[in-house]
């Protein structure tokens, strides 16, 4: 929880310092198959247009990365990465000729792993995750269609195409153990003494 809720201040952090300096995200968005628009690929996750932009991603960025960070603490460190640079990549190489910039990509690619990796898995609280995120954010998948203006529905796109790869291929990691009852196992446990046999001195055996 800590991590996300850090990561998400410091999307704040950024956002307030831009308007007080009063800088701009146009030379640090992802712009497709131009050099320089590479450096979007590392900074345009941290960059919004507007504050109401990121009151958009922070909820579901917050909620998105806490579930990951708790319920697939060895996956979260490959699954970060690959949504994080992964989808700049892929909008820097296909998408339009356009800036693209926002954290909302990392919100599909996080809210894709949860929900395939919830599918996949057959623990309650994976389960109980994925079902989560579809009631808070199913509409979510709407945003990976061409169908709104000023929107870069390639990052969403390729953000939840990165997401259901991970879950696909992570998901032999992070299975919790099997839950064994209190009665399980006590055949294993009890064990018959073995039968001695001493001799009396009367010169009858005893048995104990």
């Amino acid at each position: 929880m800590m991590l996300a809720a850090g990561f998400v201040g410091l999307l704040w952090l950024i956002q307030l310092s831009n308007v007080v300096l009063g800088l701009g995200p146009e030379d640090l968005g992802v712009r497709p198959r131009e050099l320089s628009g590479l450096l979007g690929v590392i900074f345009a996750p941290l960059l919004h247009g507007n504050a109401e932009h990121l009151l958009a991603n922070t909820p579901p960025l917050f909620v998105a990365g806490t579930t990951l960070l708790y319920l697939y603490p060895r996956s979260s460190p490959v699954v970060l990465p690959a949504v994080y640079l992964g989808t700049g990549m892929a909008v820097w190489l296909l998408g339009r000729s356009a800036m693209h910039l926002g954290a909302s990509g990392l919100v599909y690619g996080l809210v894709s792993y949860i929900f395939v990796a919830g599918l996949l898995r057959r623990d309650r609280r994976a389960l109980g995750a994925a079902l989560l995120v579809c009631f808070l954010y199913g509409a979510l998948v709407w945003g990976m269609l061409p169908i709104q203006t000023g929107v870069s529905w390639e990052s969403h796109l390729a953000a939840a195409v990165i997401g259901a790869v991970m879950a696909i291929s992570l998901r032999h990691l992070d299975i919790p153990p099997a839950r064994r009852y209190s009665w399980e196992g006590q055949s294993e446990d009890f064990e018959v003494p073995p039968q001695t046999i001493e001799p009396d001195p009367g010169g009858v055996r005893r048995l104990e």
